[in-house]
């Protein structure tokens, strides 16, 4: 019986890219630069909480992969949910979640050899059965909490950063 919470023509068309993004996800995992190429048009763009702008290209998004093999070398990427798209299957949004010890450094941020587990959703545009544009949307904060690098929300660590970025003089003079 169909979900009636979906159009039937959506599942198929999510169906079709199930390939695609599991093999996108294998690409992430694996530390093979040259496995997005297949997966990608020429002129896909990538862009994430960590780029700075979006990508272009597929020698651009294995530069930015490098990166994060280099800090996280037993990176992997899983999928972790239902894959949902339109139905015409140009557009899919993929929830993933990324697991890794922090060995290397990363922008900066030397190995603090913690283990994080970043959950994510992947929005994707296909042409021709390849990525085209490709944004992941996942808590850059929470990571940072993870890595140890920021103080939990909540906690007096917290409290002093706020404290001294100004947020809570500013409650007190009022």
């Amino acid at each position: 019986m169909p979900d009636a919470r979906e159009p039937a023509a959506a599942k198929p068309a999510v169906r079709s890219a199930d390939a695609l993004l599991d093999r996108w996800e294998a690409a992430w995992s694996g530390r093979d630069a040259a496995a997005f190429a297949p997966l990608c048009d020429p002129a896909v763009q990538y862009e994430d909480p960590l780029t700075r702008e979006p990508l272009i290209g597929v020698d651009e998004l294995a530069a930015h992969a490098g990166l994060l093999w280099q800090g996280f070398p037993d990176v992997r990427v899983e999928r972790a949910g239902e894959r949902l798209g339109d139905a015409a299957g140009r557009f899919v949004a993929a929830p993933c979640k990324l697991a890794g010890t922090q060995r290397g450094p990363l922008d900066g941020l030397p190995a603090t050899r913690r283990f994080v587990v970043v959950h994510a959703v992947v929005w994707c545009e296909l042409r021709a059965g390849r990525l085209l544009r490709v944004r992941a949307f996942f808590d850059r904060y929470d990571a940072a909490v993870q890595l140890g690098a920021l103080p939990a929300a909540g906690t007096l660590g917290e409290k002093a950063l706020l404290a001294l970025q100004g947020f809570g003089l500013r409650a007190r003079r009022a």
